[in-house]
């Protein structure tokens, strides 16, 4: 069984291709871990045991936040009650990773974004304020920051989040990102924030640690970007440094629209999945192991993401490992 067997994450060794993706759970206290979060994670790693647990979402500047109940990396302070979590998640041998973001208009700060445009799907009350360069830089700086405090913490690897309308995907798709700069226009341009941020991380945390970009390839409406944008988006990542490909949606969010089949994003993933050597991690409608199993033995990527399941049920995987 191929979700069974270890795999490379960089220089990481991951013992199987089962992972838990970032899911908020509202378990957090006006955004500070608790004891609830923590049993949370303890009992997914410990009953279900996947090669990695991804945290839910962090923002890298309290200004950038997307939910009051956000959990945060951004200042020191934070680190201690985010090692209580790789803590308990190494309980059960699982390698763990943190998602890092700024929400851009997606949140409740200050409503930035690349362009003056609002997300699409969503009805905002206020149309974002594009960002300057100099104000684009010092984001890029804060997620460095901000990586460099999870590496503190006891992370095994830290997640860019690119995806789901956030900041860094505001960027990428064409759908909110009219510039006419450097980070606007071409693909190339419009990923440039996020090409940036990794080398800037890879910067502050050295070549031991994986970095990962949850990319929302495919936009999948129309004037979106295209599951070729994430085919050669995950190219230029794999030459900056990037270690693992999660691919999931754009302004689309987590979902594919006419799509519940396990796998939804199976089309994109095996495109990036010929075009890259790093590996590439799908997630989306998977409930039972033989999907998961059938996905990764047709091809379609090295890693499985499961997340509603896992949230529902503690124990899911137990099966999938004989236990």
């Amino acid at each position: 069984m191929l979700l069974q067997d270890p795999v490379l994450i960089g220089k990481l060794r991951v013992e199987n291709r089962l992972v838990m993706p970032p899911m908020q759970t509202n378990k957090t206290e006006r955004g500070h871990v608790t004891e609830e979060l923590v049993q949370y994670y303890r009992d997914r790693a410990v009953l279900s045991r996947p090669g990695i647990i991804i945290t839910e979402h962090s923002c890298i500047t309290e200004s950038g936040r997307a939910a009051e109940g956000q959990l945060s990396l951004a200042s020191d302070e934070r680190i201690e009650e985010h090692r209580r979590l790789t803590d308990a998640i190494r309980e059960g041998g699982s390698k763990v990773f943190v998602q890092l973001n700024h929400a851009g208009s997606n949140g409740i700060g200050e409503a930035v974004s690349a362009s003056a445009v609002s997300i699409p799907v969503k009805k905002l009350t206020k149309r974002p304020r594009a960002l300057t360069a100099e104000e684009i830089r010092e984001i890029e700086v804060q997620f460095a920051a901000a990586a460099l405090r999870a590496v503190r913490a006891g992370y095994d690897g830290v997640e860019l989040h690119c995806a789901h309308g956030y900041l860094l995907n505001q960027f990428y798709s064409p759908m909110t990102n009219k510039r006419t700069d450097e980070y606007g226009g071409s693909l190339e341009n419009r990923l440039r924030v996020t090409l940036e941020t990794v080398a800037l991380v890879r910067q502050a945390i050295g070549g031991e640690i994986p970095i990962a970009v949850r990319l929302g390839g495919a936009d999948y409406l129309p004037g979106g970007s295209k599951e070729e944008d994430a085919r050669d988006a995950g190219k230029l990542l794999e030459a900056v440094g990037v270690d693992l490909l999660d691919l999931s949606g754009g302004m689309c969010f987590f979902m594919r629209p006419g799509h519940l089949e396990a796998g939804y994003f199976s089309s994109m993933s095996e495109k990036v999945k010929a075009s890259v050597s790093v590996p590439v991690l799908l997630t989306g409608g998977v409930h039972k192991i033989a999907d998961a199993e059938a996905l990764l033995q047709n091809g379609k990527a090295d890693l499985i993401g499961v997340g509603r399941a896992l949230l529902k049920d503690a124990a899911w995987a137990s099966e999938a490992f004989g236990r």
